[in-house]
């Protein structure tokens, strides 16, 4: 199992560290795993003057499966657009052709009260949102600034969807929906963008395919209300890139903290890259602070998707559910009266119950 490993910037080399050493224990164990590091983001301008340099490319074009911690720090805001830190995780889902960004939140009953919402309307909580990944606004063409007529600056982007890139998100949604409670809920903006007009037609010409999984339709407004209103009418969300990026996160807060998600984001071959959901938090970095789980989640999805070891997967939830059990909490999920631990004492608390 070939594994790329690019901790990134910020609180990154640290919560990619834990994750790590659960893949030592598994290799102890017999399990062939090879690792291979490199530098993205801020990481890899500083080392190459890129936020992706070729030679982090190549490592993760010849691996299976690729980890990355986070990017991004305020020291890097005034470079140009195509060098700041999030520049290199997009082109490198663009090279390695990730479509599918699969984000599941689940509430584990004991942070029931880090949820900033009522116990009874999160408890239960377990929803997957699928994001299209490589289209709409974030890459659509024309782009950029310019002096208008009147001599304002402007901004502008393209949101743009071609028909065969709604119709393989839509599959992945249709067939993680069949493996789940098969309702699926699909959401646009189709009474204002032509852009979501094509996409709810595409996604009922799929749908004739999946007559046992239930589609319905949301604009992103109500999805957004009923995501805090009544969360666990959802099972499994699919959306364009710019929805899913604001209704993950927004999921996120369900689950407790953001520090809880992991994600996968995955090409047509199973192949994927796997990181928490949240960014760098420079404000944090090197003080032992940071939540390591949405990153040993992150692992643990690595192996269900790409390796289809769903036993190893469910193996390092159940030591991350061990952790929690035991009230350790660091500090984005801890209570007014709990106590607080660091990044490594969660790594070893999950460590030790993966031994056991």
């Amino acid at each position: 199992m070939k594994i790329a490993i690019l901790p990134g910037d910020g609180i990154g080399p640290e919560i990619v560290r834990e994750a790590e050493r659960v893949l030592d224990v598994l290799a102890a164990e017999g399990l062939a795993v090879e690792k291979t590091h490199g530098a993205i983001g801020g990481a890899g301008y500083d080392s190459a003057g890129h936020p992706l340099p070729p030679a982090t490319l190549d490592i993760a074009r010849a691996a299976d499966a690729v980890l990355l911690g986070a990017v991004g720090a305020p020291s890097y805001d005034t470079l140009p657009r195509e060098l700041r830190p999030e520049q290199g995780i997009l082109a490198i889902r663009k090279a390695l052709a990730l479509f599918a960004n699969l984000r599941p939140a689940l509430l584990y009953p004991e942070l029931a009260a880090s949820s900033t919402l009522k116990p009874d309307v999160v408890a239960g909580l377990d929803l997957v949102i699928i994001r299209e990944l490589t289209g709409d606004v974030y890459f659509g063409q024309p782009r950029g600034r310019r002096t208008n007529a009147s001599g304002e600056r402007e901004g502008f982007d393209t949101m743009r969807y071609a028909e065969g890139e709604v119709a393989r998100i839509a599959r992945v949604g249709f067939e993680t929906a069949r493996g789940r409670n098969r309702k699926l809920v699909s959401v646009d903006k189709a009474n204002v963008l032509d852009t979501s007009i094509l996409w709810r037609e595409v996604m009922n010409e799929v749908a004739r395919d999946y007559p046992d999984v239930a589609l319905s339709h949301m604009y992103v407004d109500n999805a957004a209300m009923q995501l805090v209103r009544s969360p666990k009418s959802f099972d499994v969300i699919v959306t364009g890139n710019l929805f899913g990026d604001i209704l993950s996160d927004e999921a996120s807060m369900l689950a407790g903290s953001i520090g809880m998600l992991p994600s996968a984001s995955l090409d047509a071959n199973g192949k994927g890259l796997y990181e928490p959901i949240h960014g760098s938090a420079p404000d944090i970095a090197g003080q032992d602070r940071a939540n390591p789980l949405a990153t040993i989640l992150s692992v643990a999805m690595m192996f269900r998707y790409t390796f289809s070891r769903s036993d190893i997967a469910s193996r390092i939830e159940q030591a991350v559910r061990s952790a929690l059990r035991q009230g350790l909490r660091t500090a984005d999920i801890a209570g007014e009266d709990e106590a607080v631990v660091g990044t490594r004492a969660m790594g070893d608390a999950v460590i030790a119950a993966l031994r056991t």
